[in-house]
């Protein structure tokens, strides 16, 4: 089992368990108490759990969002598939408004050296993009990055996006459902999806199968705005039938 591995099986158990023991983890992953120690600290550092003594513990409350590099680590490769595909139904030379998030991250990394225009509404994808010169024209928006998230809200990003049109705004979400619609954990970041969708010509959802049929506080509009959704093969059936009978389309990867 590989560093990278071991710690999401860590922090998936600390999740689902809402704590647990070095003990516990070492019989999970078959790495040794030590080992377990040191990938804890480390997990910890990261803002992906808090270390007590003898073992972890969750930093989730019901309902709240769970933090960037949490996420990051879950369904890795679903979300590289839901990317490559999201990046295939874009075509050279169009605008692309790429959302915050860790999806929406791994799609940053396919347009990277793509020759399209992009304004990623995250310091990460920002930065991803930025790096490394090549044909991607990069437009940077205005605004505050929400802490540990480096989402981009408040009045500043909302007026780039008023200013501006996208041929494709590719929109990440916390929940989705044909019956409560697209929605977020914060209501400034739902806010920018709000905007985001009314700016583009043609919307794109990316999203792996665990947020369909989950619904979080903040409302962010009807399912009927996505043109697209693109998601992985555990989303639930039902749910997938349900929106496109709204009229989405779903593509499952």
């Amino acid at each position: 089992m590989t560093n990278t591995d071991r710690h999401g099986l860590i922090a998936q158990a600390v999740r689902e368990s809402g704590s647990t023991t070095v003990q516990e983890l070492a019989e999970l992953t078959g790495a040794s108490e030590m080992t377990i120690r040191r990938d804890l600290d480390t997990l910890a550092a990261q803002g992906v759990l808090e270390r007590i003594r003898g073992g972890a513990r969750t930093l989730l409350l019901r309902g709240e969002e769970p933090p960037f590099a949490l996420r990051a680590r879950d369904a890795v490769d679903a979300k590289r598939r839901i990317a490559a595909e999201v990046s295939a139904l874009i075509t050279d030379g169009e605008t692309v408004l790429l959302d915050s998030g860790t999806t929406c991250l791994e799609v940053a990394r396919l347009l990277r050296q793509r020759p399209v225009t992009v304004m990623p509404l995250s310091l990460q994808a920002i930065h991803l993009l930025g790096e490394t010169p090549g044909p991607t024209t990069l437009m940077v928006p205005g605004g505050r990055p929400r802490a540990a998230e480096g989402a981009l809200t408040g009045p500043l990003t909302l007026a780039s996006l008023s200013a501006l049109r996208f041929d494709t705004a590719v929109i990440g979400c916390c929940g989705l459902s044909a019956a409560e619609g697209l929605t977020a954990y914060d209501l400034d970041d739902a806010a920018v999806k709000k905007a985001s969708i009314a700016s583009a010509r043609r919307i794109l959802a990316a999203a792996d199968g665990s947020k369909l049929g989950h619904t979080a506080h903040a409302y962010v509009g009807p399912s009927v705005l996505l043109h697209t959704l693109v998601t992985d093969s555990t989303a639930p059936a039902e749910e997938v039938a349900a929106l496109e009978g709204t009229g989405t389309v779903v593509k499952t990867v």
